[in-house]
């Protein structure tokens, strides 16, 4: 089945596919963002900023602030616990370029939940109505929320939380199938969603566990959410984007990137790192993403094992543009 839903909006932001990027710490950086949307995204979140004052003016913090030449529209997502501090930071990134807010309520990392941030509020769904007021009284952009969908299985509220949201004012939510005790083992289920999307008339996004257009396609028909995101799959493979998105759209699969093309993209990434982190950091930053592109093509383990031993920025660069220029001899060989 072809896809003849409108594309969605957030506020006044008309996004041009219903296929986002998750935000996730440490890889949603500038330059995976800029790839991204330039491969067929169209809207990525940022990484996640802390929303305590105190860590404003460090250097993670700056970095993930960063929006420069970047096109609209500009997401950052604050995390915290404290009502105040996330008023103040939702004005504080508006002031500085941004043009939607998204709440995190989903993060299931412990050194995040131990401060009672992220996906350890929905335990508290009186704190969570107080937060999500906080910030959408605070600014005049849109707000969204992402969430899980309880804190354990015996404590699955997300349909309560979204409630929540709508009342508050937010704008998108977007739920991740699993519970904030599971992590991100197990399988994401999508019922708990579905339900979410016929309790709210707020858009609401799909996530967690969707890495092929088809697994894409399957879960909006079965849940009716607004669009899906997309976060770990696309890590190493930002070409999925446009992929869901002609899917859904022509019900046709686009062929997946040659070696030429990843090398090239690679490569470009990598540059893209080097320019933002400066030459050292961008190179150690790198790492997991060289390995997270080649564990794509077959054979490449041996090479991935040595490109991550390099301490010289230039030869990484090197490196990976001999190896992917040699491919075909190899191949032949």
């Amino acid at each position: 089945m072809l896809d003849s839903t409108p594309h969605l909006k957030i506020g006044d932001h008309q996004l041009t596919t219903r296929c986002l990027v998750a935000p996730m710490a440490g890889v949603t950086d500038q330059p995976f963002r800029l790839l991204c949307k330039k491969l067929g995204a169209g809207y990525a979140v940022s990484e996640m900023v802390s929303a305590d004052p105190r860590l404003r003016n460090t250097r993670k913090s700056w970095l993930r602030r960063q929006h420069d030449d970047e096109p609209a529209p500009i997401a950052v997502q604050i995390a915290g616990a404290d009502a105040d501090f996330l008023a103040e930071a939702a004005r504080y990134n508006v002031a500085n370029g941004a043009q939607i807010i998204d709440i995190n309520m989903g993060c299931p990392a412990k050194k995040v939940c131990k401060k009672a941030a992220g996906s350890a509020l929905l335990a508290n769904e009186a704190l969570v109505e107080k937060l999500l007021n906080a910030v959408t009284c605070a600014i005049d952009v849109p707000v969204t929320l992402k969430i899980r969908t309880g804190t354990d299985n015996e404590n699955i509220n997300a349909v309560r939380i979204a409630e929540l949201a709508a009342a508050a004012g937010i704008q998108m939510l977007t739920v991740h199938g699993r519970t904030r005790k599971q992590l991100y083992r197990g399988t994401a289920e999508y019922s708990t969603i579905a339900e979410v999307v016929q309790a709210v008339s707020i858009p609401v996004i799909a996530n967690g566990d969707i890495n092929t257009p088809q697994i894409a396609a399957q879960v909006l028909q079965n849940t009716a959410a607004a669009g899906v995101m997309v976060g770990r799959a696309g890590q190493g493979n930002p070409w999925i984007y446009a992929q869901i998105d002609h899917y859904l759209n022509t019900g046709q699969t686009l062929p997946a990137p040659d070696r030429t093309q990843v090398g090239a993209t690679l490569l470009e990434h990598i540059r893209a790192l080097h320019n933002f982190y400066g030459p050292q950091q961008g190179m150690r930053v790198a790492r997991k993403h060289i390995g997270w592109y080649l564990d794509t093509i077959d054979n490449s383990g041996t090479f991935k094992h040595t490109l991550i031993r390099i301490d010289c920025p230039d030869q990484q660069l090197d490196l990976i543009e001999q190896w992917f220029a040699t491919a075909h001899t190899r191949l032949a060989a």
